[in-house]
């Protein structure tokens, strides 16, 4: 497996520091770049890569650390640097070196370590078995543990699994590779929603080690074994995969959810600005505008909607994937995907608000909302849903309910490319309710309160009708 630690400096690492960090193993050592120079890595002499640091990334955005390292260590004030490294326990000093290195750092420019009990600013002289070790495979990335024909594994013990850049890597490697990305966790950690979304389904697979319940899916459930280079389910004689006990549901702490999931689209012109349906929803529910976006976790980079036009139109044709948190004390989260297609530029936006048992999720604001989404920003579906699930946005190891629906939003180009007549009285006894201009309205579908399970129902009658056309 590998070891991360993660230095938290007010000031940058310059080369000259870094350096002295990589130092940690004495002068033998040498030094790789991987990445077009955004990787460096330490190696023993014959070649074995010991210690793997990533460019240092400026985090401009509160709340941040907490988020993904918990309240462990004390930040610097303001904005600071977060500098990765990733040691191979595969050798008995790679542990070592990491703490030596994020040490060094921090004991040049101020700041902190995670974990803290990991720093340190010690010479770690190697074994003579490390150095002679053979080189890795050089088709190993370097976050990735075990390689084979079939999966890209990563094992980690980290409070928090989040779409880090050295996950986004691994997970592109994996798929352009035909591999399953399947990462190994202890039962203790929780995902990210923006790392729960790469993760969710075959191939990729979040794999729990319990010590007392052996391997299984932390989305699933399902037992687990190793076969074949990869981890797969466990089955009975009737071919039925096997559930964890340590999968059962926990109590009901009386936290929710909410989570809109809405499709924009606009005609692809040079003073197109995207973000700000996104931008309009956020300050809708929560009274404030998103605070951070980046293109993988921690988020970094303060909100900005020219600056993430700018990076999705230097992208097209290719699609563009980014992350939005809020302010810490409203958790809420969003992934957008920006899209050219021939109707325009599409934008597919997931928003996740949490609340706490003594919060009342503001259903009676979707309705305006959707209204507003349609006169201004191009909305042409919405679906709003309801789910028991924790108020900071993490995924815990055990089962959590689905979603409920609570309401379904056409937009006015939807309902016009559906037909008016036909999408206003679908088979249910159910209403829609106008909004917008008469000319061209958008119809707007109650559906519940967010318990009723048996709403998905409804919903499936409502979208065959209205596929119907």
């Amino acid at each position: 497996m590998t070891k991360d630690v993660i230095a938290l400096t007010p000031k940058m690492p310059d080369i000259h520091t870094v350096l002295a960090g990589l130092l940690a193993g004495g002068p033998d050592l040498g030094i790789n770049t991987l990445a077009e120079g955004a990787v460096v890595q330490l190696c023993a002499p014959g070649g074995r890569p010991l210690l793997s640091v990533e460019a240092p990334l400026l985090v401009q955005v509160p709340g941040e650390a907490a988020r993904l390292l918990g309240n462990e260590v004390s930040l610097p004030e303001g904005p600071f640097w977060w500098t990765e490294a990733r040691a191979s326990t595969a050798v008995e000093e790679g542990e070592q070196l990491a703490g030596s290195f994020a040490g060094r750092l921090a004991a040049v420019l101020g700041g902190t370590v995670w974990p803290p009990q990991a720093a340190h600013t010690d010479v770690v002289p190697l074994t003579p078995e490390t150095a002679t070790a053979a080189p890795a495979p050089d088709a190993a990335p370097p976050a990735v543990d075990v390689l084979t024909d079939k999966a890209a594994v990563v094992i980690q013990d980290r409070p928090f699994i989040a779409m880090t850049s050295w996950l986004a890597d691994a997970l592109r490697t994996a798929t352009a590779e035909d591999r399953a990305l399947q990462i190994v966790t202890p039962p203790t950690t929780c995902l990210t929603l923006p790392a729960r979304t790469a993760l969710h389904g075959h191939p990729n697979r979040w794999v729990i080690q319990d010590p007392d319940h052996g391997y299984y899916d932390g989305l699933s459930g399902a037992q687990l074994h190793w076969q074949g280079g990869a981890f797969a389910p466990t089955r009975d004689e009737n071919g039925a995969a096997s559930i964890a006990k340590a999968f059962a549901p926990a109590s009901d702490s009386g936290e929710r959810q909410l989570i809109l999931s809405l499709r924009t689209r606009h005609p692809a012109d040079q003073d197109l600005t995207l973000g700000r349906a996104l931008e309009t929803a956020w300050q809708h529910l929560t009274g404030t505008p998103p605070v951070g976006w980046s293109t993988a976790e921690p988020v970094n980079l303060p909100w900005n909607t020219r600056q993430l036009t700018d990076l999705a139109r230097s992208r097209a044709p290719q699609p563009t994937w980014l992350i939005t948190v809020g302010h810490p004390d409203r958790p809420a989260l969003a992934t957008l995907r920006i899209t050219r297609t021939p109707a325009g530029v599409e934008e597919d936006i997931t928003l996740t608000l949490g609340y706490g048992k003594d919060e009342t999720a503001p259903l009676d604001t979707i309705a305006p909302l959707a209204e507003t989404l349609t006169a201004q920003h191009g909305l042409t579906t919405m679906l709003t849903s309801l789910r028991t699930a924790h108020r900071d946005l993490t995924i815990p190891p055990h089962f959590e309910t689905p979603p409920v629906p609570v309401s379904f939003t056409l937009g006015s180009d939807a309902v016009s490319d559906i037909g008016l007549a036909h999408a206003r009285r679908p088979p249910l006894n159910l209403t829609p309710v106008q909004l917008g201009a008469a000319a061209a309205p958008a119809l707007h579908y109650l559906l519940g309160d967010g318990i009723d399970p048996r709403t998905w129902s409804t919903l499936q009658h409502l979208t065959q009708h209205l596929k119907q056309t």
